[in-house]
């Protein structure tokens, strides 16, 4: 089971990986920068080589860069766009830098521009971008609140449709606090949700989970992350995601609250424990 958490590359990129380790991971993410403004770290080879030398070493592995949160290709304005493009150059760079496999964004909102149009938005801007070899772009899934797009998985389908990207340069992380805001019921209707998820997206394009609960209702379209197993979604529900055939090979990231005194390690023991 690839398992693992978004961990802090605070001090040098490297000490991700010693971090990864201190809470049980094998697997995981970080940004290649701060999350909340443009800036996104370029590495250097000893970086770089420090980094890689170390996951190898701790047998770690797939990893994601996540993107910015101020990234939105939907956008109608010209400026925020050409920002967008150029943040998720970078990160894509970055990552090819370090060796990490994988760069998950937001696709972002039309912001009244209309969702067909937000959608030809988020293909060109993805169209206009030079994904390496080697590195993996990832549309996430939204909460759907206000004009965001990514809510359903036949949105996501729809972007990646509209795209002249290679299809091997793209694919689709799921977190599963965002679908269980967006109205997929993890626990009673699980069934029922990885038939949509096959039909309306295609499971060949999930490449990474997102395991987070929710701290709102179902279908509440709020994005607020709980511990795994006491929110909305509950154990029942992700006792259906980690045990799902469908799931079995796919890199699962926590993205679970640690300013309340829980850690990481504690989520990842709780989502081993649920496997069967």
């Amino acid at each position: 089971m690839r398992i693992g958490a978004h961990v802090s590359v605070s001090g040098g990129v490297e000490k991700a990986i010693e971090r990864e380790e201190d809470v049980g991971g094998n697997c995981g993410q970080i940004f290649a920068g701060s999350p909340r403004t443009w800036t996104v770290a370029e590495y250097d080879d000893e970086e770089a080589n420090g980094f890689r030398e170390a996951r190898e070493e701790a047998g770690q592995g797939p990893y994601a860069v996540h993107s910015t949160y101020l990234v939105n290709l939907a956008t109608p304005k010209d400026d925020l766009m050409e920002k967008s493009v150029e943040c998720l150059q970078k990160e894509l760079y970055a990552a090819r830098a370090l060796g990490v496999e994988y760069v998950v964004f937001h696709p972002g909102a039309h912001t009244g521009s209309g969702v067909e149009n937000g959608l030809d938005r988020i293909a060109d801007g993805v169209d206009a971008l030079e994904v390496p070899d080697g590195v993996t772009l990832l549309f996430e899934n939204t909460a759907g609140k206000g004009t965001t797009l990514g809510k359903e998985f036949s949105q996501l389908r729809e972007m990646l449709d509209r795209t002249e990207t290679p299809d091997e340069d793209l694919g689709v992380c799921i977190d599963t606090c965002h679908a269980h805001a967006a109205g997929y019921d993890l626990a009673d209707g699980f069934d029922d949700v990885l038939g949509e998820l096959d039909a309306e997206l295609g499971l060949e394009h999930v490449e990474v989970l997102h395991l987070n609960d929710s701290k709102d209702p179902l279908g509440s379209e709020k994005d607020n992350h709980e511990h795994i197993g006491e929110g909305g979604i509950g154990e029942d529900g992700f006792e259906n995601v980690v045990n799902a055939e469908e799931f079995a090979d796919l890199p699962m990231v926590l993205e679970t609250p640690t300013s309340d005194g829980k850690s990481y390690e504690e989520n990842i023991e709780r989502v081993r424990s649920l496997v069967s």
